[in-house]
């Protein structure tokens, strides 16, 4: 702990300096800002229009224009500016953590515990939005459970990502950036306008193609390059004063070449290299395809002083991951394994929904808002495991090869693993929250949300093939995994808000609210069968108390909440590297409290800083029957195991940054613009197991930078951006990869970007 309070204070002590240096050098003073709204930050977290300071939820808005700045690709980069937030990434599925909890990327099936809402269509899936965001308004974090409104599968929490909008007049943008160390590009641009009196439309697309961050000896390129597109079309019309209707059709491509896996050892803390080798499998090269359509319409009509909204989407994907390993074994002066394991998953999906709400006119004594809900889904998950490894059948429930021509005990076996996961899942929900104006200061606000799902799914898994090494003849085998599950489960999701203005800008509020997610089914495990195929929901309860203030006239915001959130029948999935096989199921209980801040001042005229932080204290309540951890005797079995009282990993206990922005002149024509951000986290296991020798990522701080000069109408712009100046290598997620399946043991790190420097230049018209 403080070690990392030494590395944060450092960097907040570079991005402050760097930061105070412009206005000192400001030519010209400015007036004292009044006390109108300048700062302030329009949200929709409660399905109408508000002040980020009047809506009772600890959440943080991250604007397009701020994302936009450092060159934002995914959601990740909304960590920089929302502490308690963390994005784990992984060769699977990238996971969304809010508070410490989120879904486990192992299995596929899982629905995410944090929801990702894209222009208000549900994306529980990770690879439904995985093209680079970009020409975005905002992006609004929510913490805690958000059933009653959001409804669908948010536990633990609801991003919510709204692109821009046509706009009125007619402007268009076009930005080119080059990145020195990534050796490639990244162009952008828009267009936007009315076409006539009643219709607008704005057009956005981005291409970008960059090679990786990891030097990959095996083919002598960067892993990992991406090659991705976007085009984004909206159009918006308005008839009359009473009728508006906005369509928005997104297409994405995305081709990743290559991984992010390096090789450490099992015996000493991470230290990750920027080296790795690996050839291509028999699946393919390494690296993830991944294909995606968005369609979103949006209608509101006008019923006297009611407005009625209808929000339809439809969303597909097909994506392709194909994973291999590092080869190199740890210290060995870069040796390489003559094993290759390797998998693939191609996923399609595809998902209908459509919700209607209505919302009372604001300033009544009581204001409601009430809707339903309908979607539809089908998911398709195909697996493809490949091994080469000595008396691999014995260790594989129902896996023995039934074919007497093959010797189980002796040479390395070349296998093929196939699966196939398919579900259907249907879910409808009816919804409303009421808000009752006791008095100008004090309001009541109640919500309940009912949702039903009914889920159909079936696991396959076939050893496809398999040849004993010596006379490499495949043989057929028979299928070693044969399930079918049906879930339909109804859920219940109410939240109490007590809302009271102390003083003018000055709001306390104290709130209890559930959340749920529904059951699902297990993809991951070899062997299973029905009876193990389903996991139950999960339940939360949150209680929370917070301030928010605005002082100063405007030019200071603060905002504290304290929350405490419990979680039942917790959804986990736990690679077992004994075994080589994951536990999938559920946890019974654990709980999460701390205290989440922020702070922004505006304390002259072109400056601005702003730092929010968040103390977290999770553990589990009950874990029985939960895979052993690398601290727990060797004498450990699942079946009397019960982490009641450990911590829950990839959780930290502090995280926290600054974002310092300033201003000067240096003509009546030109200015500068300098933007430092520093942020960063306390220490976490970021292994299942939470080995406290090879899983534990140490606490760090990491700092962007981005200097910017351009004309004062910014009709065109230069910058220099820096991400990751002191290049941290820092590890997402990290395994042990055991004998047999490596002939060395040794721990798999997947390496977040390190340092790189990039030159921007755009113009706007």
């Amino acid at each position: 702990m403080k070690a990392f309070n030494q590395i944060l204070l450092s960097g907040v002590a570079t991005v402050a300096m760097t930061a105070f240096a412009a206005p000192a050098l400001a030519q010209t003073a400015a007036a004292e800002a009044d006390d109108s709204n300048t700062n302030e930050i329009i949200v929709t977290a409660q399905k109408r229009e508000q002040s980020l300071q009047d809506v009772p939820i600890s959440m943080e808005v991250v604007s397009g224009a701020k994302l936009a700045e450092f060159n934002t690709s995914d959601i990740k980069a909304v960590m920089n500016y929302t502490p308690n937030v963390f994005v784990q990434s992984t060769a699977g599925n990238d996971v969304i953590y809010i508070r410490g909890f989120g879904s486990p990327p192992a299995n596929f099936a899982f629905d995410q515990s944090v929801s990702l809402y894209v222009d208000g269509i549900y994306a529980g899936r990770s690879r439904q939005a995985q093209a680079p965001f970009f020409d975005l308004e905002r992006v609004e974090v929510l913490r805690g459970p958000q059933g009653a409104l959001f409804g669908k599968n948010t536990a633990a929490g609801a991003v919510s990502v709204v692109s821009a909008g046509p706009t009125s007049q007619a402007e268009g943008a076009f930005t080119a950036l080059y990145n020195f160390d990534h050796k490639g590009f990244d162009v952008s641009g828009y267009v936007s306008g009315p076409l006539s009196s009643t219709l607008s439309a704005r057009l956005a697309y981005k291409i970008v193609k960059q090679d990786g961050y990891i030097r990959n000896l095996a083919t002598n390129h960067d892993d990992p390059e991406t090659k991705s597109q976007l085009a984004r079309l909206t159009v918006k019309w308005e008839p009359s004063n009473d009728f508006d209707y906005t369509l928005k059709a997104e297409y994405g491509n995305r081709d990743i070449v290559g991984g992010i896996t390096v090789s450490s050892p099992l015996t000493s803390g991470q230290d990750p290299q920027d080296t790795r080798y690996l050839e291509r499998s028999a699946l393919g090269r390494e690296g993830n395809r991944n294909e995606s359509v968005m369609i979103s319409g949006v209608g509101n009509l006008a019923l006297g002083d009611f407005t009625l909204t209808s929000v339809t989407g439809y969303s597909w994907f097909k994506s392709k991951i194909t994973n291999g390993f590092d080869q190199t074994i740890p210290n060995s002066g870069g040796a390489h394994t003559v094993n290759s394991v390797y998998n693939a998953f191609p996923e399609r999906f595809d998902q209908f929904s459509q919700e209607i709400r209505i919302l009372s006119p604001v300033g009544e004594t009581f204001e409601f808002i009430a809707g339903a809900y309908y979607d539809k889904s089908d998911y398709t998950l195909e697996q493809y495991q490949g091994f080469n490894i000595p008396n691999l059948f014995l260790s594989i429930p129902g896996a023995t090869p039934t074919d007497p021509r093959i010797p189980i005990f002796d040479g390395p076996y070349l296998a093929r693993i196939d699966s196939i996961f398919r579900q259907k899942a249907e879910s409808w929900s009816v919804f409303g929250q009421g808000t009752l104006n006791i008095s100008d200061a004090f309001r009541a606000i109640g919500s309940l949300r009912y949702s039903h799902t009914k889920k159909d799914g079936s696991f396959r898994t076939t050893l496809a093939s398999a040849s004993n090494g010596l006379n490499g003849q495949p043989f057929p085998l028979r299928p070693i995994t044969n399930a079918d599950g049906s879930i339909s489960e109804g859920n219940v999701d109410p939240s109490v808000t007590l809302q009271y203005d102390i003083a003018p800008r000055i709001m306390v509020y104290g709130t209890w609210g559930r959340g749920s997610k529904s059951g699902g089914f297990v993809s991951n495990t070899l062997g299973t069968v029905d009876s193990t195929f389903t996991f139950e929901p999960e339940r939360s309860e949150n209680f929370e108390a917070g301030i928010k203030s605005t002082l100063l006239d405007g030019k200071l915001v603060a905002n504290v909440s304290v929350y405490k959130t419990k979680f039942k029948d917790l959804q986990v999935s736990v690679y077992q590297p004994a075994t080589s096989s994951y536990l999938t199921g559920n946890a019974a209980a654990a709980t999460s409290k701390g205290v989440e801040g922020s702070l922004s001042i505006f304390p002259v005229p072109n400056f601005d800083i702003s730092a929010s932080a968040a103390y977290s204290d999770i553990k589990y309540d009950d874990y029985p029957g939960a895979a052993c951890l690398a601290s727990q005797p060797v004498t450990c079995t699942p079946a009397t195991n019960n982490l009641a009282g450990f911590p829950v990993a990839y959780s930290s206990k502090w995280t926290g940054s600054v974002t310092a922005h300033a201003r000067f002149d240096m003509s009546d024509a030109m200015k500068l613009d300098i933007t430092g951000v520093a942020a960063g986290r306390s220490k976490y296991f970021n292994s299942d197991n939470q080995s406290p020798i090879f899983g534990v990522q140490g606490g760090y701080v990491k700092l962007d930078l981005r200097v910017q000069l351009a004309d004062q109408d910014d009709r065109w712009h230069l910058a220099l951006v820096g991400k990751n100046l002191t290049n941290q290598k820092t590890i997402g997620s990290a395994f042990n990869l055991p004998a047999p399946i490596t002939p060395v043991p040794r721990a798999i790190l997947y390496l977040e970007p390190t340092r790189n420097i990039s030159v921007e230049a755009g113009f706007k018209f």
